[in-house]
């Protein structure tokens, strides 16, 4: 999972980027982006580590992709900026609510900016699909689909609409897989404030928009953050700041990509991982290792929660909570996995 942080220039991407992954900005890679990493705040992490006392922790960690920043002066350039984040899971909009705008135009200037590069790759295939279909070629069947399959969709776009909530058929899907379409991606707004105060009209406007929002003070939190940890509580009360918005975001991100958190739990090493919602045991071996999923023979489970409530697997089986599962079986989020595998 890899999350891109976009937006325009000027509103503080760079300084969420720093916050929510402790990586200092590195100018040199201002035209390409950088990448870091975040952890997924998570109480049952903490406390299965608790109960084990592994010598090995590992939280769940979410890719973070600090992308250029878009351009107001000069919107041509945009597509291709654009063009750095198409491999992203989702999207995570950083908007300057400090710099006295409309955060809202802004959301809606940014869109437009997503269907203008994406109507930018869709018609020019189309209008090579045009010129070729046009020949006596052997594949021209398939040309004259794909062409059938990309029409609607370019209709859509140079509507100024989005793609998300577009269905696409299975011919759609494959004409545009290596596309990696921006306005189906997923996307979160978040608004950079100068205090812990938002505006909740405007936070209702983008919402009506479509669009998940969190807002937050990520500068100020920033300063805090890079404190000697003394001193951190008093300048955070002085500032008036209440609460982490750090955490809100990174719980906000998760969440916007549709992703569940399972654990595999021992003396060794309590590791938390991520997997798709509605993905199967096998799947979630295969996350681990690609032999547990080769060689599967069944899923021993159980929940977490009744874990650290019970105190022991000893008592989850007692009280017939621990589960054998097969390769089928839907994964749920908090899930305790043992994977039995033979290879």
């Amino acid at each position: 999972m890899r999350i891109g942080i976009v937006g325009y220039q000027g509103t503080g991407k760079s300084t969420v980027f720093e916050l929510l992954t402790g990586a200092k900005p590195d100018l040199s890679k201002a035209h390409q982006g950088q990448a870091g990493v975040t952890i997924v705040p998570d109480d049952r992490f903490h406390g299965l580590v608790k109960m084990f006392q592994p010598k090995k922790e590992t939280p769940a960690k979410i890719d973070l992709f600090d992308t250029p920043g878009l351009s107001r002066g000069e919107p041509q350039s945009n597509p291709q900026r654009l063009g750095v984040i198409r491999e992203s899971t989702a999207l995570v909009q950083v908007v300057g609510a400090f710099l006295g705008g409309d955060p809202v135009a802004e959301v809606e200037s940014f869109v437009e900016d997503l269907v203008l590069a994406d109507l930018q790759i869709i018609s020019n295939r189309i209008e090579r699909l045009k010129k070729d279909a046009a020949k006596p070629v052997p594949n021209r069947d398939q040309l004259k689909a794909e062409l059938e399959a990309l029409l609607p969709i370019e209709e859509r776009l140079s509507g100024g609409a989005t793609l998300h909530d577009m269905t696409f058929d299975e011919n759609q899907e494959k004409a545009t897989r290596s596309y990696s379409l921006l306005t189906r991606k997923r996307h979160l707004v978040l608004l950079n404030t100068t205090d812990s105060s938002v505006d909740a009209a405007v936070v209702k406007r983008i919402e009506d928009l479509g669009y998940i929002v969190v807002s937050g003070p990520l500068g100020l939190e920033l300063e805090v953050a890079q404190l000697p940890e003394e001193e951190r509580e008093e300048f955070a009360r002085e500032m008036g700041l209440t609460g982490s918005s750090k955490e809100r975001v990174v719980t906000a991100i998760f969440r916007l990509t549709d992703y569940i958190t399972f654990f595999t739990s021992d003396e060794k090493e309590v590791h938390a991982w991520l997997l798709k919602r509605g993905s199967h045991a096998v799947e979630a071996a295969g996350t681990i290792h690609s032999d547990l999923a080769r060689g599967f023979i069944r899923a021993e489970v159980m929940s977490v929660d009744d874990l650290l409530r019970l105190g022991s697997e000893k008592e989850v089986k007692a009280a017939g909570l621990y589960r054998i599962e097969g390769k089928d079986y839907i994964v749920q989020d908090g899930d305790e996995i043992v994977v039995r595998f033979s290879v």
